[in-house]
Order: C-alpha cells, then sequence, then structure tokens
C-alpha cells in the first residue's frame, strides 16, 4: 500500500453540475378534493421554482350561461362551486338588480348578509379542516369539520340544501328562506356554540409547538408580491395590507366588524386570519339577527329591460369576487366572472420557492385554492 502512495498528489474536487430536477405532484393528491398539476423543479430538496396547471375539470359554465334567462343563469352559477355557491348566486343576482336599478327590501337584504356570513364561517372551517390533513394532524382536523358541522345544519335549515341553498333571486330572497322566530333561536344558539368551540380549537391550535413550528416561515409572501400579483381576501390581509371589500358594500353599512390583518404572509398567518376572521362573522350574524327589520323579503314588482355591460364585485370568503353581464330580451350575454383563486393560485407558485419540497403542498393551500370555481374558462388562440 505504502508504494501507491504519491507524495505529490494533489486532490482536486471533481467538477460538478446541476441539474434541475423535476417532481410532479398530481393531477391528485390525498389532501387535496380537487384535480390541478403542480411541477416543482428542486436542487437538494429546495425548491427554485413552480408551476401550477389547472383546467383538469374544466366545465366552460360562462359559455353554458351565454343566451339563458337571466333567472336560470342565476342559479347556474350556484353550480360553479359546492363551498361559495352562496356567494356566486348572490353576486349574479347582484348583477341584475344593478342593471335593473332594483331597490331589494331591507329585510332580504339583512337575510343575504346572514346567508354570506353562514357560508363564510363552513368556508373558513373547512379550510381549516383540510389545512390540518395537510399538516397530518388528523384530531384537529376532525375537530374542525366537527365544529363546520352546527354551520351546515343551519345553512340547511335555511336553504334546504348543505349546498346550493337558491336563497338569493332577483329582487330579494326566496319565501322559503324566511327566518321565524324558531330558526332566529336557532341560529343564535349555534352562533354560541360555535363561538365556544373555536375558542378551544384556536388555544389548543396555538398551544402546540410543533404544529406552530412547522407552518411558522413556510410559504412566505410579501405584502409587495402579493399586491403585484393581484393577491386578494385572507392571503392578502394576512401580509398586512388592510383591503376588505366588505368595507366599501353598501349592503354592510349597517353592520360594524373589524378588520383582521396579520403581517408574516406564511402559513400560520394565512391558518390564523381564518380564525380570527370567525368571531367577526358571528358578530355580523348576531347584529344581522338583533336588528332584523320588519317587511317583505321579496320585490317582484320590477320590470326586464335590456341593459348595457353590468360590473359587480363582492368580498366572498377567499377574496374579491367578480360578475359581469348584459341583458337582452331577458336573457344573459357576454358573461364574465373573476374568482379570488384565479389570482391567489398563481402567487402560491412564488410562495413554494425557497421551501422544502415537503413543504410544497402547505405553500399552495394556505390561500384557501378552489380549483372548481377557477376551472370555467379556455382561452382560444387562432393560429
Amino acid at each position: 500500500m505504502k508504494d501507491r502512495v504519491n507524495d505529490n498528489y494533489k486532490y482536486e474536487k471533481p467538477k460538478t453540475e446541476v441539474i434541475d430536477t423535476e417532481v410532479a405532484l398530481g393531477t391528485v393528491h390525498p389532501a387535496a378534493l380537487e384535480p390541478y398539476r403542480l411541477r416543482l423543479f428542486v436542487e437538494d430538496e429546495i425548491i427554485r421554482d413552480a408551476e401550477i396547471t389547472i383546467g383538469v375539470n374544466h366545465r366552460g359554465v360562462e359559455r353554458i350561461m351565454e343566451g339563458l334567462p337571466v333567472e336560470k343563469a342565476n342559479a347556474l352559477t350556484e353550480k360553479i362551486c359546492g363551498i361559495c355557491s352562496n356567494s356566486h348566486i348572490w353576486n349574479s343576482v347582484l348583477t341584475a338588480e344593478k342593471g335593473l336599478d332594483i331597490e331589494i327590501p331591507e329585510r332580504a337584504a339583512y337575510i343575504r348578509i346572514i346567508m354570506e356570513e353562514l357560508e363564510r364561517l363552513h368556508s373558513h372551517l373547512l379550510y381549516l379542516g383540510h389545512g390540518c390533513e395537510v399538516l397530518a394532524h388528523e384530531t384537529f382536523s376532525m375537530r374542525a369539520f366537527y365544529i363546520r358541522e352546527t354551520i351546515m345544519d343551519l345553512l340547511n335549515m335555511i336553504g334546504g340544501n348543505r349546498v346550493q341553498y337558491g336563497v338569493s333571486i332577483i329582487g330579494g330572497v326566496r319565501p322559503r328562506c324566511e327566518l321565524d322566530d324558531k330558526r332566529i333561536n336557532k341560529i343564535l344558539r349555534g352562533m354560541d356554540t360555535v363561538e365556544k368551540n373555536v375558542v378551544e380549537f384556536a388555544d389548543r391550535f396555538v398551544s402546540d409547538p410543533i404544529v406552530i413550528d412547522r407552518i411558522t416561515g413556510v410559504g412566505q409572501i410579501s405584502t409587495k408580491d402579493a399586491l403585484k400579483l393581484e393577491v386578494t381576501g385572507p392571503t392578502l390581509r394576512a401580509t398586512g395590507y388592510k383591503k376588505d371589500l366588505r368595507f366599501e358594500m353598501k349592503e354592510y353599512e349597517p353592520f360594524d366588524f373589524d378588520m383582521i390583518t396579520l403581517s408574516d404572509g406564511d402559513v400560520k398567518d394565512n391558518i390564523l386570519m381564518r380564525v380570527l376572521e370567525i368571531p367577526e362573522s358571528i358578530s355580523i350574524i348576531r347584529q344581522a339577527i338583533k336588528n332584523l327589520p320588519d317587511g317583505a323579503i321579496v320585490d317582484r314588482s320590477w320590470e326586464m329591460k335590456d341593459t348595457k355591460t353590468i360590473h359587480s364585485h363582492i368580498e366572498v370568503p377567499r377574496g374579491v369576487l367578480y360578475h359581469s353581464y348584459r341583458l337582452e330580451d331577458g336573457r344573459i350575454r357576454g358573461s364574465v366572472i373573476r374568482t379570488p383563486s384565479m389570482s391567489n393560485i398563481g402567487a402560491m407558485q412564488l410562495a413554494c420557492i425557497g421551501n422544502h419540497i415537503t413543504d410544497a403542498q402547505l405553500c399552495i393551500v394556505q390561500c384557501d385554492p378552489c380549483f372548481t370555481c377557477t376551472d370555467r374558462a379556455i382561452k382560444i388562440v387562432k393560429i
């Protein structure tokens, strides 16, 4: 062995070549209910770039709406999403009411707010349940879904379904969705139950050092990048930017509530944003019931007419929802729908970069993406 030793030998570090490694997730992920494809470009298990592709479940709802009677088209918008179905039909109805200059009864406006905030509660609790599932914390996940069941019972009581309630119609709300004393008392009891259970859930969640360490600093996005990528809703407010369209909507003017903002823009703050917004929604519902006006819940005296293109923006659980169309002979023309997930999902590509590959799914779901909301239209380019 000694003969083989070369005293003049000098070690030279071998030349290395960086090779981009692609890891594909989807189109099915065990913690995501909706199909999408995620391409991760990694180096030493750190994400250097990411690409999200949706459209696997494309349905073309806007194209189907073309030429439909406006009442039928409004009902169809509920089919866009099972989580935010009330938000879609409410905004579609608001679009028609703006174009037709319809002032709905005050009682109907309050019932619409109650429904929207109940949907916000169920959406946020669903987010917490799936988020904890991605964290692989089964106990927290099941607890969130258990709390949500109280909300689902209330939605079913008012609208007759656990999804696609059909509450809003042009001129007000459906007569079967009227709130009598029995329903009102059940809603108030439900709010007490949910508030108590959410406080207990939040205390246990933030007191778990393993969970908090797992989500702190992961998927961070700055306010500057969030604004550049047109992020909306709780995901934008989690970066510290104060923007909640409810404070600009006339429908919310009678109600007092706080705008929740945090500052880190990571998975931790996105989860806490939903937790902290739940008491605000409960407060709005209680105010609406306490001050619920008397009177009719629908005005059928309006008349159909042709309109120019009408635009309507509202704040829904995930951010700003946009609907627009024009009316010709009572039928929909040129429908355009833009959901908050449209831009929020794109921003999550940036949120992935710099994180470990095992955190990719956390980075994606932190914005509460709704892929069915987004899978509606396809752009055709003529060559």
